[in-house]
């Protein structure tokens, strides 16, 4: 059964009526939220950059299933943790992850730092994730400005669209709760994706909607939303079969899937390998801000060979294919092919 409608009356400030309604309302059923540890609420924080709620679900279910603890990702290599990402998107936090859990255990003891000076000093930490770090794992109240949080104050205190990013810190830190800021940065998180949304806005139900300067006001889009052109690659790839064995390379020369394996590229094969049975699949595959057009070749050859290319490769038994980073829609086709 759904939880009934309320909309919380009170006299309090701001941060109290947060609270009281997360109590009642927030979700409190995200993994995460469950046994909270410094160690997990870093890893959901950093999935959730650029990533959304549901998207991330099961990827930190598998991620702390295979690594529950953070001392149990002591030894894990870049190449495991990215294999756990793969299809996550934005690989450059699973990268983060890795190095700052290399810092983690060569600077603090394999402890992970509990003040913000330390904490924003690893490798894919800022600001706002640090302030949820340290008011989530250690009930150390800092303030927090994520998307959400920078939408209900803009639109609490009726602030122009372009307001600066320190105005709204300011903001951020006087709504803060002192008292309770682990329920109260959750609940202002909540607030933001499960009220006070970008355009399916629901006044009746937020806590804070008695102060609010735009309360039961029409919301318009933001003049950013206009969907942007996204510029088109198009990548050539063989994939050459040997047996039960796949030749894939590392990519370590792009942003796109840095880290990650993919067949070579088809103008580095020496053009004896591909055969008249050569099959070509065409892949269409869409990144936030990029269109991936990619054909895919497939060919069967006698024996095994090094390319000729200083990148580096290795020849992958299909059965220990899931241990790889492999990019999503590349895996889809090994998977399916």
């Amino acid at each position: 059964m759904s939880k009934p409608s309320l909309k919380i009356k009170t006299n309090s400030n701001f941060s109290d009526s947060i609270v009281e309604w997360y109590k009642i309302y927030g979700r409190h059923d995200l993994p995460w939220r469950n046994s909270v540890t410094p160690y997990k609420v870093w890893i959901s924080e950093i999935m959730l950059q650029q990533t959304q709620v549901k998207t991330a679900i099961p990827y930190f279910k598998k991620f702390v299933r295979k690594f529950p603890t953070l001392r149990s990702l002591k030894n894990a290599s870049e190449d495991e943790i990215l294999s756990l990402w793969s299809g996550l998107g934005f690989y450059k936090r699973a990268r983060n992850i890795f190095a700052a859990k290399e810092i983690i255990f060569d600077q603090f003891n394999g402890k992970f730092p509990t003040t913000f000076e330390k904490i924003i000093k690893l490798p894919g930490i800022g600001r706002s994730t640090a302030g949820a770090i340290l008011s989530i794992a250690f009930n150390n109240g800092t303030p927090i400005l994520d998307g959400n949080v920078k939408r209900i104050i803009v639109r609490h205190f009726d602030l122009p669209e372009n307001t600066k990013d320190k105005e709204l810190w300011n903001y951020s830190g006087i709504m803060l709760s002192k008292n309770d800021p682990f329920i109260y940065t959750q609940g202002i998180m909540d607030v933001g994706a499960m009220i006070c949304r970008p355009i399916d806005v629901s006044c009746n139900d937020c806590p804070v909607s008695s102060t609010c300067l735009q309360a039961f006001k029409p919301k318009i889009k933001l003049r950013n939303n206009v969907k942007a052109v996204k510029p088109v690659i198009e990548m050539n790839l063989l994939l050459c079969r040997h047996d039960n064995e796949l030749l894939l390379k590392k990519i370590d020369d792009q942003e796109i899937w840095r880290g990650l394996w993919i067949p070579l590229e088809k103008s580095v094969i020496s053009k004896k390998i591909i055969t008249n049975k050569t099959k070509l699949t065409k892949i269409e595959h869409h990144l936030t801000h990029r269109f991936l057009k990619i054909n895919l070749y497939e060919t069967h050859v006698k024996s095994k060979f090094k390319p000729r290319s200083n990148e580096e490769s290795k020849w992958i038994h299909i059965k220990k294919i899931k241990k790889f980073a492999i990019p999503a829609p590349i895996r889809a086709y090994l998977e399916n092919g």
